[in-house]
């Protein structure tokens, strides 16, 4: 079975506590699986994606938890490397707590060396650094105290608490053989973004070689919008992602106006056959 979820009105003209709350809380009605956010902390001037206005991912969840009560919490993708790997263990972990275990966290390496530059991080070792970082989180998130010995975060004897609700699930987001490396030997699931239903099946058929359990989750991030797209073409993306081994789709409608992104949802609810709760 192939769940859905929505991407938040996070970013560009449309972002706002009024448009998170609503579309929170008509994702939990409609029957979608989670909302999701994205996440770029800054961003250069000349840099033309995405919009530079985007509401922090850490808040925006936690105002999305607080008006819903069982709707997953996602980020496709967390740029973990731009973020204190402590720092961030605790946030995602009260996130977890005060949601009672509802977060899943996509994460990734991120693309712009300016927004690394910018935030003092180096960029060519974002790889290694997130490699550790999942390790780190995996450590604290589970041991009290917590002790990691590093290349780049070292401690002893560390309480980081509050440790999370559950143990939340990593899906590791891009499109290498490094990151579908990472995801089988350190992740609970792949994150695929903007591929087509014939370009995923190589890499579903590589990954499930390796990862067989259905715990181990494949999943993608679309540009689904039915007021910009033929719903038969939704339709039929949505039985050739299922049939390809994909099972969960985030969808990212594209409206600049509250109401008309609520419209997008309630017309792909109705596509995808979502059932209300």
């Amino acid at each position: 079975m192939l769940d859905v979820g929505i991407h938040l009105p996070q970013y560009g003209r449309v972002a706002g506590p009024e448009a998170v709350t609503r579309a929170a809380a008509l994702a939990e009605a409609r029957g979608f699986a989670g909302v999701w956010v994205s996440d770029h902390l800054v961003q250069p001037a000349d840099q033309d994606y995405p919009s530079p206005y985007l509401l922090d991912p850490m808040i925006t969840l936690t105002w999305a938890a607080a008006v819903t009560s069982v709707v997953g919490l996602g980020t496709s993708v967390l740029v973990a490397p731009q973020h204190n790997p402590l720092e961030a263990a605790n946030q995602l972990a009260s996130l977890d707590r005060l949601s009672g275990g509802r977060l899943t966290v996509g994460v990734g390496v991120g693309w712009s060396a300016g927004e690394y530059a910018a935030l003092g991080y180096e960029f060519g070792d974002r790889g290694d650094r997130l490699d550790e970082l999942l390790d780190l989180w995996r450590v604290v998130w589970r041991d009290d105290p917590a002790t990691f010995h590093g290349r780049f975060t070292r401690f002893d004897d560390l309480r980081v608490l509050p440790q999370p609700a559950h143990d939340i699930p990593i899906w590791v987001g891009g499109s290498g053989t490094r990151a579908r490396r990472r995801a089988i030997e350190k992740g609970d699931g792949f994150h695929l973004i903007g591929l087509d239903p014939d370009e995923v099946r190589a890499p579903v058929a590589a990954l499930r070689a390796e990862r067989p359990e259905p715990t181990f989750r494949i999943s993608l991030r679309t540009g689904w919008d039915p007021q910009g797209m033929e719903p038969d073409r939704i339709r039929d993306e949505r039985e050739r992602y299922e049939a390809a081994g994909v099972d969960y789709v985030v969808a990212a409608p594209w409206r600049n106006d509250l109401d008309e992104w609520l419209r997008s949802m309630e017309l792909l609810a109705d596509l995808v056959g979502l059932e209300p709760r």
